[in-house]
């Protein structure tokens, strides 16, 4: 029986998919938890309410935004974090994420997750945003770190040390996505070791890995295919830095059959066992 409150989403979770409702629904997969992309539920009624209330029923939940832009200069959007609240309170869910960026100006979506200037200035803004946030869902938010592209003169420091001080400044937490980091070393010629070695632990509450694509010199992260070895590497490494962390596989593309996800979570589960027994010996 639903009795509607928060679960702990542990372990390895998948992204929920429309193209999976039914199959997750029907054959209830070896899969710890689900995450759902919060602006695809916000509605009451219809079919993407009426499979999530039968998948939460069997599976803790968590929340991953894309339009929150803690960022961004514009005030923040009451009208949306309603929304955010009011879904919150429907599923109860473990965690409520979204990401370390912009997505817009002057009240005009960009459908991009775009990536800061690393100043003190931009710090103390976001971290008075995330204060604000945090008040009035009253729950604790996880930030994500998104892949770039791009980066800016007036950066002051680096993306993981920005990204820790958000997060000691404003008692948030953070969502480490693997496959970002990774994407944005490449992109920006950085170690994406030192990166997961400079974080805070006990603030990484949560992990993502995906697949990208390779586009003349860069690697873009387009969530279209599967998680390729070198990013297996920086998963294993960041359990080794990290300890157990709950992780979850997102694809949004290309979306193959639910059991070649499975097969592939079942993949991390071994990569982080490995890993923990070697943090042990």
């Amino acid at each position: 029986m639903d009795t509607r409150t928060s679960r702990p989403a542990a372990g390895f979770g998948l992204g929920l998919r429309r193209q999976h409702y039914r199959d997750v629904v029907e054959t209830q997969p070896a899969v710890d938890w689900f995450e759902i992309i919060s602006e695809n539920y916000m509605e009451a009624g219809g079919r993407p309410r009426h499979y999530l209330e039968q998948v939460r029923a069997d599976y803790p939940i968590a929340m991953h935004g894309v339009s929150l832009s803690i960022g961004s200069v514009d005030a923040l959007n009451y009208d949306y974090l309603h929304k955010l609240r009011e879904l919150a309170a429907f599923i109860e869910p473990a965690r409520i994420s979204d990401h370390l960026c912009w997505t817009g100006v002057d009240h005009t979506n960009l459908h991009d997750l775009l990536p800061l200037p690393y100043t003190e200035e931009v710090l103390l803004h976001v971290v008075r945003r995330v204060e604000q946030v945090q008040e009035f869902l009253g729950r604790r938010l996880l930030l994500e770190n998104v892949s770039s592209y791009v980066s800016y003169a007036a950066s002051e420091m680096q993306e993981w040390e920005f990204l820790a001080e958000v997060a000691a400044r404003a008692d948030c937490h953070i969502l480490l996505d693997v496959n970002n980091v990774y994407v944005s070393a490449h992109n920006h010629g950085f170690d994406a070791l030192r990166y997961i070695q400079a974080l805070p632990a006990a603030r990484v509450k949560q992990i993502h890995l995906a697949g990208h694509s390779v586009s003349g010199a860069h690697l873009i992260d387009t969530h279209d295919a599967a998680i390729v070895d070198p990013v297996w590497d920086l998963y294993a490494g960041t359990v080794r830095r990290l300890g157990p962390v709950p992780t979850m596989i997102e694809r949004d593309d290309n979306i193959p059959p639910l059991d070649a996800l499975v097969q592939e979570l079942e993949l991390a589960r071994g990569i982080a066992a490995d890993a923990a027994r070697e943090c042990v010996a």
